[in-house]
């Protein structure tokens, strides 16, 4: 325990800006308490008044960016108030220049990755000399209201862009011109290959486009850039028109005919990925511009990213998303509607994931959507992973399609997780990664870039990426692979009793039902940062590399799996040699071990190999 004195130092922590990244403050929050610190928790997606209004009743403030843009987010600062330490982390600059940044006060600025018993060091040194004071009950000052605009001229009104979206017959002719990707997955034989790709200016994205495609990408995607997502179209204006950097395509404000210039250029489908606050105006925009594709849901772009959105919001606002695409299926245009079922993409079990997934998908079918993209995130260990997709693919057949009328189709995002920082481990992540895809049946693959734990890529950088994921293509052979079927069988009977569990709530009603089921904890993801989400679930590896879980909380899982899954936790502590009530430490480790030590991938190719040893 750390003491200054006889009273333990008081620390405010959370993240600035739009990004919503929060596993890692998940981390830093349990080690420093272990640690002997009271802890004031602001969350995920401050404004920096929020940081300044507590500043005075803590002996500390650690700040957490990781979008590269702290610089915009601190530029009305003109110096850190309150008589205390003030630290910087994450990844808050998008050149690496950290100067202007401690010019406003910082203590310590940290560019990179930084191990937590260093933090902890630092903080000893920079607090010893001061006089603790106790934050008490000081609450976190409230967030500003999520308002709810309903109706299709109000949500046009939003950013002078959108009225170019009102005609949607218009618009329809357009998206009728451009490739489909629900038809693309109907028809391609193979696995397709999905770079991710995001830049500020039009010629930037056109170029990118451009050598993506050239360099094997069979579909493309405006990623969004955060202050976008964040709904702070002024902002993102103010950064554009003084060549400022973004880090994703301001689609909102280019607008109809750029994007429509842009796609028809593009000889593939594309796709729009975002994680917006309200996706209305978005979706409005991308479709008007030739955009076939748009991804996210009520559940998948408001728990794992938003501390105060309440989910009756978010499920209006993506009932209208939905609305909207099924209004274009009605002409003869069908869209895809993607879920992020990759959700806080840290150690996620596989039955959250797809129960999720499937909840979004009936909210979209019952809105007149025709076509669903169900998306999950590689964990790592490929039998459960395999496993996984495939019953996501057969069940979303049997609850989504049985009909014929609803295309289904499955996409495998590379380990999304903290990426290896040897260049010879992460090239070969991607490669067996794409391999995992293939083999899991999957329709498309989220494609990742080598240089991901060190830089933002370039094209060479996706090319690389795009070269490596064919490569473990052209190696898989899913007629020889013997998969697990009986963890596929378990994750099926856990997807199927959460399923029932919360389509029981409010028969009917699958909206009111997602609300009751996280309001009670039968829904609940790992590491969220929402308030509207329990936060009772806690998982870690087994010994295998597979994610399991530690504690259910108020999960409906069947007692054969509950038992099962605390068979193999039992076994990870025993041979970690770490107490249950310090499992935060199995989390830390499982997060931050491709940073720490070289890793081969799969990471049950890793366990067999130690055994073996």
């Amino acid at each position: 325990m750390l003491d200054i004195g006889r009273v333990s130092a008081t620390l405010a922590i959370g993240g600035l800006g739009a990004d919503s990244h929060s596993v890692g403050l998940f981390v830093l929050k349990r080690a420093l308490v272990a640690r002997g610190f009271e802890i004031l928790d602001l969350g995920i997606q401050n404004d920096f008044e929020r940081f300044a209004a507590v500043a005075n009743d803590c002996d500390a403030v650690l700040v957490s960016n990781m979008d590269g843009h702290a610089e915009h987010y601190l530029h009305e600062v003109p110096a850190l108030p309150g008589n205390c330490v003030w630290y910087l982390g994450g990844h808050p600059t998008l050149t690496g220049d950290t100067e202007k940044l401690l010019a406003l006060g910082f203590t310590r600025v940290y560019s990179t990755f930084v191990e937590v018993d260093e933090v902890v060091a630092a903080l000893r040194e920079d607090l010893a000399s001061r006089t603790p004071r106790r934050a008490g009950n000081v609450a976190p000052p409230s967030r500003r209201s999520e308002p709810i605009v309903e109706g299709r001229d109000a949500v046009l009104a939003q950013w002078p862009t959108g009225e170019a979206a009102r005609d949607i017959e218009d618009n329809a002719c357009v998206l009728a011109g451009r490739p489909s990707l629900a038809e693309l997955h109907e028809s391609s034989p193979r696995v397709l290959l999905h770079p991710r790709s995001g830049v500020r200016g039009r010629g930037d994205q056109q170029r990118l486009f451009a050598h993506l495609h050239a360099a094997g990408a069979d579909v493309l995607s405006f990623q969004v850039d955060s202050l976008t997502r964040d709904g702070r179209y002024t902002e993102a204006e103010h950064v554009l028109s003084n060549q400022g950097q973004l880090n994703g395509f301001p689609v909102v404000n280019h607008g109809v005919e750029i994007l429509r210039q842009i796609s028809a250029e593009c000889p593939v489908p594309l796709q729009t990925r975002h994680s917006a606050r309200d996706p209305r105006l978005l979706a409005e925009l991308s479709y008007a511009g030739g955009v076939t594709a748009f991804e996210g849901g009520a559940i998948c772009y408001n728990i794992p990213y938003y501390a105060e959105l309440p989910l009756a919001v978010s499920i209006d606002r993506w009932r209208y998303v939905d609305r909207l695409t099924g209004r274009y299926a009605e002409l003869g245009v069908i869209l895809d509607r993607e879920f992020f079922g990759t959700l806080t993409a840290t150690l996620v079990p596989p039955c959250v994931a797809i129960t999720t997934n499937l909840l979004e998908g009936l909210l979209a079918v019952e809105s007149g959507v025709r076509s669903v993209s169900l998306a999950y995130a590689e964990q790592g260990c490929r039998a459960q992973d395999v496993a996984a997709v495939r019953v996501m693919g057969s069940l979303g057949r049997e609850l989504l399609g049985a009909g014929g009328d609803v295309r289904v189709a499955t996409v495998f995002h590379q380990y999304m997780g903290a990426f290896p920082t040897h260049p010879d481990d992460a090239e070969a992540l991607i490669q067996a990664s794409a391999h995992t895809a293939a083999l899991a049946g999957a329709d498309r693959v989220v494609v990742k870039t080598p240089c991901e734990a060190t830089r933002i890529p370039d094209v060479s950088d996706n090319a690389r990426g795009l070269a490596l994921a064919g490569q473990g293509l052209a190696q898989a052979d899913s007629s020889s692979y013997l998969w697990d079927e009986a963890e596929a069988q378990r994750i099926e009977a856990s997807v199927r009793s959460l399923l029932q569990t919360v389509l029981s709530l409010r028969p009917g009603d699958v909206g009111a039902c997602v609300e009751q089921a996280f309001a009670r904890g039968y829904l609940d993801v790992p590491f969220s940062p929402s308030k509207f989400n329990a936060g009772r679930v806690i998982t870690a590896r087994d010994l295998t590399g597979a994610v399991r879980i530690l504690d259910s909380g108020a999960l409906r899982l069947p007692p054969e799996v509950i038992a099962f899954e605390a068979d193999r936790m039992k076994e990870r502590l025993a041979v970690a040699g770490v107490p249950r009530a310090e499992a935060w430490r199995l989390v830390a480790e499982d997060v931050l071990r491709t940073t720490r030590e070289r890793t081969t991938w799969p990471l049950d190719l890793v366990t067999r190999q130690r055994e073996a040893g």
